[in-house]
């Protein structure tokens, strides 16, 4: 994440709205992944070097938001929240406030995604290719899973609350959990089937991350039925990642986007030197190694945990670089659209689809 600089000279961070040295009120560019200061005029309109925007509808409205989009575009929203499919109950103050939080991971999210140049496409613009979120409280007639199908990805608001998150995540025995990372390893998935699920690709995944035909429900079943295998570490990134290859891959997927987004903010504050290409994958490497040593090594100096509690080994760098090549490849010409894989119904009367059903997340997600 970049760190941003208000007109005045003050720093500015990507989830703030008002420069609090000249009381400015700020606005972030997707388009040109850039913070503006800016006064509106009365109809609402903000001049900027960058031409004429507005305020997105959650940002003016909601107050969840600060990103604004052109002032010659229809929409209401902007990029990131014309992703909602479905939002919270908001007579609920606490699902207000939770969702606010769930909406600045999600701004984070898209802003890797840009970053890294993969398409974000609303559903709302293509149905069958698009990308939609829909964002959920739970209630007495309704439990919400966390999880991904054909586009859609399902999040349980309760995700967004710190103390609830960390029970789930002692209960669950996870090292790591956070609500970004439930973004980033269910866009893994979205993702799969974007640039993975298609057959001429399927042999060299599969050499990878094993052979996702193998049955996902009996996978999940087994794998929360067995103690955890203290082993796992020697070819899997998390103990979520072994119980079958979509997630190994969704799990790979989000830590990748935890990597060069970690770095970018490093490299903003002196700590990490950039690669010498966006395809130098050694260079990452080689920093993200020296990084992490020095962030754990930060936080044992304060009596903390690690911040890092990872080990990548030789396995997981391939399943990495794979990953990492996946996306930088992502745009070339030529690149035939995968196909599109049919939703089914499982035994269990659960949504499921060839990259990951709807489903309560576990595992040592981001």
């Amino acid at each position: 994440m970049r760190v941003f600089k208000c007109e005045c000279g003050a720093t500015t961070f990507f989830n703030n709205s008002m420069c609090l040295s000249c009381s400015r009120e700020l606005g972030f560019l997707p388009d040109k992944l850039q913070m503006v200061a800016f006064t509106g005029d009365d109809a609402g309109t903000i001049q900027t070097p960058h031409g004429s925007y507005r305020k997105c509808a959650n940002y003016s409205r909601e107050g969840v938001c600060n990103w604004l989009l052109p002032a010659d575009k229809v929409d209401e929203l902007c990029q990131a929240c014309r992703l909602n499919n479905v939002i919270p109950d908001l007579n609920e103050q606490e699902n207000r406030t939770l969702w606010q939080e769930t909406e600045l991971a999600k701004r984070r999210l898209v802003y890797s995604l840009d970053s890294l140049g993969l398409p974000v496409l609303a559903k709302a613009d293509d149905a069958a290719r698009g990308l939609a979120f829909d964002i959920k409280a739970s209630t007495e007639s309704e439990r919400v899973l966390t999880g991904h199908a054909d586009g859609l990805i399902t999040l349980n608001l309760s995700e967004a609350d710190a103390a609830q998150r960390e029970k789930i995540r002692l209960s669950l025995k996870e090292r790591y959990r956070t609500l970004l990372g439930h973004f980033r390893h269910e866009v893994g998935h979205y993702f799969w089937d974007r640039l993975v699920a298609d057959p001429g690709k399927h042999d060299e995944f599969r050499a990878l991350f094993g052979d996702e035909r193998a049955d996902y429900a009996e996978a999940l079943k087994a794998h929360y039925a067995k103690e955890t295998n203290p082993g796992f570490y020697e070819e899997f990134i998390s103990h979520y990642a072994a119980s079958h290859p979509w997630e190994d891959f969704a799990e790979t997927f989000a830590h990748y986007l935890h990597m060069v987004d970690t770095l970018e903010t490093a490299e903003q504050y002196g700590f990490a030197t950039p690669p010498a290409s966006a395809r130098d994958f050694e260079g990452l490497m080689t920093e993200w190694y020296r990084l992490t040593v020095a962030l754990n090594s930060l936080n044992r100096s304060m009596g903390l945990q690690d911040a890092y509690p990872f080990s990548i080994t030789g396995p997981v760098k391939e399943k990495l670089h794979y990953v990492h090549e996946l996306i930088r490849n992502a745009k070339a010409p030529g690149k035939s659209a995968p196909a599109k894989v049919e939703t089914r119904s499982t035994d269990a009367g659960k949504s499921e689809r060839s990259s990951g059903a709807t489903r309560e997340l576990g595992g040592d997600v981001l």
